[in-house]
């Protein structure tokens, strides 16, 4: 067993995230001492900002210099209204029918018919014209672009919409050597220049997500959408932090002998006497049930080994002979500095990626906010 220094502040109720919103703002001031001076940084807080509450990373990112806000939804973009947030937001799914209530949003835009229904709702005003430059999910055709631009700029000119920008979506954007990227950086250029030619004028062409907002130097795009970045998912090495603890507590403990199993279909059988500990959260709460048998958790400053199944409300720990008791602070994961396990560790254990083991944490868990870290 690992032995390192544990937090030991106890969690709220059964189990809780802790965000720490100071390190959200310094993840921003990272990334933009790392782009380019003058490029604007849209703070993308869709999926409730990973889980880590939409409102409050939007706020934080505001405050350390983000000045456009994205989202994937309606109900997400209008939750940042109803919250106070004045800064530009961009959303780029949605239906027909919620055109009706995104006033004072920006939508993305990729075909005709898409164009035509933004035009046709009385609130929509901005629009971002969208293209493929090889994502190959979502975007004008390149063969369409011409027949877009033109006819957004017909309506441009009526006065029915502006187009605000030109964006597309990089598919490599974690590559260091930004070959992929420069690639459609290339489509965009060309695609600005078409569009441009069509009579546009865009106040801001996007291409860059996190990781293609260090890897890729593209002076000629004027905003970064940051969203992985916000929450120290760091795929580039830039230095960034996770602000938030999943954090739990022991709910019973009990000794079993060797040749007892644990949990459902037995999968553990213990070769020898030992302490197990009931962790009360689990796969209904975010816990993925494939890292059963795979993950561990920090307690008292040592990884414990999940054994058995990984349940919906709970999972068991193998605690040896550590001394524990109900009540006992459990880090189901964080940002490894005290050596509890990280979401990428999680993601690791489950075959998946950090973005995924953050958009799990259910509603069950409630969110508590501190300023600095272990508070």
């Amino acid at each position: 067993m690992n032995l390192v220094q544990s937090p030991t502040r106890p969690c709220l109720g059964l189990a809780e995230a802790v965000i720490d919103l100071s390190v959200v703002r310094d993840n921003v001031q990272t990334l933009r001492k790392r782009i380019r001076p003058g490029t604007e940084l849209m703070a993308v807080v869709k999926a409730d900002a990973f889980s880590h509450g939409a409102v409050h990373v939007a706020r934080a990112a505001v405050e350390a210099g983000a000045t456009w806000l994205g989202v994937a939804r309606a109900d997400e973009a209008l939750q940042l209204r109803a919250a106070g947030l004045t800064e530009p937001i961009l959303i780029w799914l949605y239906d027909a029918a919620e055109l009706l209530l995104l006033a004072d949003i920006d939508v993305s835009v990729s075909t005709v018919a898409e164009l035509q229904q933004a035009v046709s709702a009385p609130n929509v005003r901005n629009v971002h014209l969208k293209l493929d430059t090889g994502m190959h999910r979502g975007g004008s055709a390149p063969d369409q672009w011409i027949e877009l631009t033109r006819t957004a700029a017909h309506y441009e000119a009526l006065g029915a919409i502006k187009v605000r920008g030109i964006w597309s979506h990089l598919s490599h954007g974690d590559e260091l050597d930004a070959t992929h990227s420069k690639k459609q950086l290339e489509l965009l250029r060309t695609g600005v220049t078409l569009a441009r030619r069509a009579g546009l004028d865009p106040e801001v062409i996007h291409l860059a997500n996190s990781s293609g907002a260090l890897t890729l130097d593209a002076p000629d795009c004027n905003l970064v959408r940051i969203g992985a970045g916000l929450f120290g998912i760091d795929e580039v090495d830039a230095g960034l932090r996770q602000p938030m603890q999943l954090v739990s507590k022991v709910a019973q403990v009990r000794r079993i002998h060797a040749g007892e199993g644990v949990s459902y279909g037995h999968d553990f059988v213990a070769e020898h006497d030992t302490t197990i500990a009931l962790i009360p959260i689990g796969y209904a709460d975010g816990i993925p049930r494939i890292a059963s048998g795979r993950a561990g958790v920090l307690v008292r400053g040592v990884r414990l080994p999940v054994i058995g199944r990984i349940t919906m409300d709970q999972f068991v720990v193998d605690a040896g002979d550590l001394p524990i008791e109900p009540g006992t602070p459990v880090v189901v994961f964080g940002n490894g500095d005290a050596g509890e396990p990280t979401a990428a560790d999680w993601a690791a254990w489950a075959g998946t990626i950090p973005h995924e083991i953050y958009c799990g944490i259910g509603s069950r868990i409630p969110r508590r906010y501190v300023e600095g870290i272990h508070q």
